[in-house]
């Protein structure tokens, strides 16, 4: 327990601010293939599927994402004889709840291709949402790194590299939206060269994790479905994409859009915030030890000669409330040798 106290004051402390980046690749064939779905998990409520990276009945599987479809109520796919009608239009509704938010009526925004919600524009009234696990996607993922490839066009039995699109937040690192309620977040583009209104195809949420990407990516045909899967189900007549959606269950929406991903790549980020105190021993101050075996009858006990100069370690420093309540404790890696022919300055640092 600590005898003597010194008080640090502002000049003493100083807060700094770090972001620390980590590289997620996910590559196409755990997204479907190498386990045999085994690793995808599905539900009774048919509203979403969840992707893990082993068979998600292994205590080493790691969740990495959940996929889902839906459409607003003014999509030209809502209706009655659609397939879970409800449960798409609920699953839109709340993503655009927490992602676009409200209007001044109460009413739920809808997605905005461009985010410029204020200028209306061109809306995603149907849309894929990949909603990244926070054990990737940590507080955010970094601004301009995100890319996401997957087959367009073509049945999955004959894929062509031709059918590949990529998208990504080209230029986000910049420039990126604050208009949503979830945060920050930025238009995903078909290219790079010319990101504009017109190639944005989807948004990428920062700090929410999620990719929300327009059923247009394909054409209007998701042509087959899911691969090595001959039927749809009943009432599917083709694969095209308008006959998916209103006539296929979000899982089979989920099984075509997921075995057609090519390649997940961005770069998390962990925000490292840290307050740093400079504890100072001057030259007259820490020079007694407060170990109770350093003193006997007020002589110091390690001393062989009257005249020589006080000794101490420095092992510990202890940060303290105003009222001497111990708070934190730091441990030096090496004792340090202190007498009044020394000063030394400690850096403590604190991370949160």
């Amino acid at each position: 327990m600590a005898t003597t106290f010194k008080t640090i004051t502002a000049n003493d402390v100083t807060n700094t601010r770090t972001l620390l980046h980590e590289a997620i690749p996910l590559t196409g064939t755990i997204a479907s293939g190498t386990y045999a779905d085994a690793n995808i998990k599905k539900f009774s409520h048919g509203m979403f599927e969840s992707v893990y990276d082993y068979p998600y009945l292994s205590s080493s599987a790691n969740h990495i994402f959940d996929l889902t479809f839906g459409y607003s109520s003014t999509s030209n796919y809502s209706g009655s004889a659609s397939i879970q009608n409800a449960k798409k239009i609920n699953i839109y509704n709340q993503m655009a709840s927490v992602l676009v938010g409200h209007d001044s009526t109460g009413a739920i925004q809808r997605f905005d291709q461009d985010g410029n919600i204020a200028a209306g524009g061109e809306k995603m009234d149907e849309a894929f949402f990949v909603n990244f696990s926070r054990l990737l996607s940590k507080d955010e993922v970094k601004k301009g790194s995100f890319r996401f490839a997957i087959v367009t066009g073509g049945a999955p039995s004959a894929f062509a590299a031709n059918t590949v699109l990529t998208v990504g937040d080209y230029g986000a690192s910049t420039s990126y939206l604050v208009n949503s309620p979830a945060g920050e977040y930025a238009v995903l583009y078909t290219s790079s060269a010319t990101p504009n209104s017109n190639s944005g195809v989807g948004l990428l949420y920062y700090q929410a994790g999620v990719a929300v990407l327009s059923s247009s990516i394909f054409g209007g045909n998701l042509h087959g479905g899911v691969a090595g899967k001959t039927s749809l189900g009943p009432g599917i007549a083709s694969g095209t994409l308008e006959s998916l959606a209103t006539g296929s269950s979000i899982d089979v929406l989920a099984d075509s859009f997921r075995n057609r991903i090519q390649d997940i790549d961005f770069n998390n980020t962990v925000e490292l915030n840290s307050t740093i105190y400079f504890c100072r021993a001057n030259h007259s101050e820490f020079n007694y030890s407060a170990n109770p075996t350093y003193l006997s009858s007020s002589q110091i006990r390690v001393k062989n000669t009257t005249s020589d100069n006080p000794v101490s370690y420095i092992t510990t420093v202890g940060l303290y409330s105003s009222d001497n309540e111990l708070l934190a404790v730091a441990k030096l890696s090496e004792p340090l040798k202190k007498d009044p022919n020394t000063e030394l300055t400690i850096r403590v640092r604190l991370d949160y």
